[in-house]
């Protein structure tokens, strides 16, 4: 790999190509933080890097954000902005002799009196004990570590790097911002783009919030050097489909399966779809989204609607019989069933206290009138005795105690007035006042 950390590396950001060679990213790259697009609660005079800069003195940082939302470019630019030496390396290529050629090759500098900003591209890359390296070097103020990551650094990074590092957080660019770019690729390039408005806001809406890729897509456009401009039927067909950005096992997995329960759980059917579409049409495994569903019919419906859990056993059944994408179907009949049954936590809250009761109480001993005299002995100890048989009573129901004698009788299960759990409830009051008639008597 090219060698960053040679005596000659650049001390300054190198200047923006104006090379009409240059790839269009490069040639709309900006000059100063202002030009930045779509990061103004971080970049503006109000923001905590406006902030910094108008201060004159940085903190080690991390940016985290999306794909193309401009990291790379707040990193070089804010070396410029300070008057820092810029030492740029990547996760994905720099192994640990990389980086001790770094950090000497800043004490060098720190020796003579200049700072540097090391930007680490991709550090979410680098394992916990390259992580580790950082910290002496930082902690010294040998470099200002700028680290930028698209993956959420509370479990991407070390907790101890994290502590010695400001995260700011990046927001994908909308389409005011992506718009604005596509006017200054007409700007720079002096041709205004090939589509009509239709097309254009589908170029806007296909870019997902990334700027490198929506200024790639353009210049694929200006390349073809097209005749007349596109409508959007012929954009689909000359530009390839962008693949959704889904990494199964990242953030993209837990925040739409977080968004999926959070609707299911809201009654909001439209949007429960449309995010199981989100994940299914980018890749994710049809059985995890039915091992939530399955898991969402237990916790938030429960005995409001028995029929949710077999609604969602069915449909795992189904996909298994049918396979993608026939099976599928079967996956949007649950989500939709769950989304519009009652709901309820009583279950999983009753769970939840009286598995907390079970470990506060140890081994406390059921009352001897329900247990089994499976001896002699046991029954002359007094197993069985005095125990009524419910169904030798008039209602079903003798109204006995099966409490520890130590224990206070505990209320885990507390139905809601909603769905099969309102019926639940009445058997359940209907009881409590038998047993309280009991007692009294």
């Amino acid at each position: 790999m090219t060698d960053l950390f040679a005596d000659d590396a650049p001390m300054h950001p190198q200047p923006v190509s104006d090379s009409a060679d240059a790839p269009l990213a490069d040639r709309l790259r900006p000059e100063q933080l202002s030009q930045i697009v779509g990061q103004d609660h971080l970049v503006g005079s109000s923001g905590p890097i406006g902030r910094m800069v108008a201060a004159g003195r940085l903190t080690s940082m991390i940016l985290w954000g999306p794909p193309g939302t401009g990291k790379t470019s707040i990193a070089r630019l804010l070396a410029a902005a300070v008057q820092m030496r810029f030492v740029a390396i990547s996760a994905v290529f720099s192994g640990v002799a990389d980086l001790k050629k770094a950090f000497a090759d800043a004490e060098r500098a720190q020796a003579a009196g200049q700072r540097t900003l090391l930007f680490v591209d991709e550090i979410h890359r680098f394992n916990r004990a390259q992580q580790d390296g950082f910290l002496p070097f930082v902690e010294r103020g040998t470099v200002t570590l700028v680290g930028a990551t698209t993956e959420n650094p509370s479990f991407a990074l070390n907790a101890a790097l994290l502590s010695r590092a400001q995260v700011l957080i990046l927001k994908r660019l909308d389409d005011a911002d992506l718009a604005h770019l596509a006017t200054r690729a007409e700007q720079v390039t002096g041709r205004p783009l090939p589509l009509d408005q239709d097309a254009r806001a589908a170029l806007i809406a296909s870019a997902d919030g990334d700027g490198r890729f929506f200024l790639n897509q353009i210049e694929t456009l200006y390349a073809a050097d097209l005749d007349a401009p596109l409508d959007p039927a012929a954009l689909g067909r000359f530009l390839q489909r962008r693949v959704a950005v889904y990494d199964k096992d990242r953030d993209g997995h837990y925040n739409l399966i977080s968004a999926l329960t959070k609707s299911l759980r809201g009654s909001d059917p439209q949007a429960s779809l449309y995010y199981l579409a989100r994940m299914l049409t980018a890749g994710e495994e049809p059985l995890f989204v039915l091992r939530r569903l399955v898991r969402f019919a237990s916790e938030d419906i429960g005995l409001a609607d028995p029929q949710a859990l077999v609604q969602c056993l069915a449909a795992r059944q189904a996909y298994d019989f049918l396979g993608s994408p026939e099976g599928e179907l079967a996956i949007v009949q649950a989500c939709l069933y769950c989304a519009t049954a009652p709901k309820s936590n009583a279950a999983y809250m009753a769970q939840s206290h009286a598995w907390r009761s079970a470990r506060q109480t140890g081994s406390l001993a059921p009352p001897a009138h329900i247990l089994n005299a499976a001896t002699r002995l046991m029954k002359e100890a007094g197993y069985g005795a005095g125990y009524a048989y419910d169904h030798d009573t008039a209602d079903g129901f003798s109204g006995a105690d099966y409490w520890p004698q130590e224990m206070e009788p505990q209320q885990f299960y507390r139905p809601v007035a909603r769905g099969f759990e309102r019926q639940v409830k009445e058997r359940m009051d209907w009881w409590n006042r038998r047993r309280s008639t009991a007692e009294g008597a």
